[in-house]
């Protein structure tokens, strides 16, 4: 029995929660995936899983089983790519997760230099405005903006934005242009759910604070929902100039009460708890963070 490989197959069947989806991940039968597991509960001569119809433990020596090997697979992949050298670039799968806007406007474009830099690594993005289970779904690193809701998670601050109010210059032929954030009581607001942006919004100028709940016209789970519903026409929203870059540059969106600050947002890095971030994760952040600050 490959001792690694047994490692690894156990480690994603914990992570996922069921052998059947560890052999969707790891594209393996799932016999193979519950021969591996018996064989390394035969060979440790312990029970480490305990199966129900529904669900799926560890029991405690599987749990402490787990905390190890997952170690161990961390440092035989850093150990691999020690002994390969930097220089020769990096293989295997890196799991990169973003949301759909920002990497469609900020990621994708550009990932051709990270590939070339690295002809044998194949990257999958998954692409969500959800808070991805970083653990369950096997992501390397995640790419996240706004507040972190995880506290226990791994990160690394990338960047900070600023938010701006936003709307279309038809919109604001039609109803007006607010000049005070009292003004906004009189819109519509096209909410991002995900961003947790709540209907009571809150400025800031010379000092001075102010909050004001605009009446919510539409609300969307998916930043790319509010865009194309600011470009409509059909409300004004919150957004940071990453999300609205290319329609700000082209005035096909415009800023809103200019003078008036609001909360800025924070891009992040995330790694999966309790795990080592992997050379290749750490090398994608690392292009990335370079690649972003040279916009």
């Amino acid at each position: 029995m490959d001792r690694l490989h047994a490692m690894e197959v156990f480690v994603r069947v914990v992570e996922t929660g069921s052998f059947s989806a560890a052999a969707r991940d790891l594209q393996i039968g799932q016999p193979n995936v519950s021969k591996l597991i018996a064989a390394l509960e035969d060979r440790l001569q312990v029970r480490l899983l305990v199966r129900s119809t529904r669900q799926l433990h560890t029991t405690e020596a599987g749990q402490a089983f787990y905390e190890r090997a997952r170690r161990t697979l961390a440092e035989a992949d850093e150990a691999e790519t020690a002994a390969r050298g930097l220089g020769k670039g990096l293989d295997g799968r890196l799991r990169v997760s973003a949301p759909v806007t920002f990497a469609r406007l900020h990621v994708i474009p550009k990932i051709g230099g990270f590939l070339d830099a690295h002809p044998d690594l194949r990257v999958d993005f998954v692409l969500d405005d959800r808070f991805v289970d970083l653990m369950g779904e096997n992501i390397d690193v995640a790419l996240r903006g706004g507040e972190l809701m995880d506290s226990s998670l791994t990160a690394r601050k990338l960047a900070t934005c600023e938010r701006l109010v936003v709307a279309s210059p038809a919109y604001l032929a039609r109803m007006g242009t607010p000049s005070t954030p009292a003004d906004l009581r009189d819109h519509a607001a096209l909410v991002y759910t995900r961003g947790l942006i709540a209907e009571e919004w809150r400025f800031r100028r010379a000092g001075e604070d102010t909050s004001v709940r605009v009446p919510t016209r539409l609300s969307f789970s998916a930043a790319e929902g509010v865009r194309e519903a600011v470009i409509a026409g059909f409300g004004l929203a919150i957004s940071s100039r990453w999300v609205m870059q290319p329609e700000l540059a082209n005035g096909s969106v415009i800023p809103v009460l200019p003078d008036w600050e609001l909360p800025n947002a924070d891009l992040w890095a995330l790694f999966p708890t309790g795990r080592l971030p992997t050379a290749k994760a750490r090398a994608f952040v690392s292009w990335f963070e370079a690649t972003f600050s040279a916009n």
